[in-house]
């Protein structure tokens, strides 16, 4: 429901993928927004990332709705 939020996630989270897992469960906003199935991008520092990527370090983890260029 808001453009931005700032967190600060607990530090056993590795991954963009545990981070959307911990997203989904503090409101009911997160978890429909962030839902399995649900189309969304993931960037950390400003760079593409998948849930796969690490967020050790990052300053910035941002989601975004899927868009398509050209």
């Amino acid at each position: 429901g808001g453009a931005e939020e700032e967190v600060g996630p607990p530090g056993e989270l590795r991954t963009v993928g545990d981070l959307v897992a911990w997203l989904r469960h503090r409101r009911g906003g997160h978890a429909e927004a962030l839902a399995e199935g649900t189309a969304f991008g993931a960037a950390v520092d400003k760079r593409t990332a998948t849930f796969d990527v690490s967020i050790a370090g990052a300053g910035e983890v941002a989601f975004f709705p899927p868009f398509t260029g050209g």
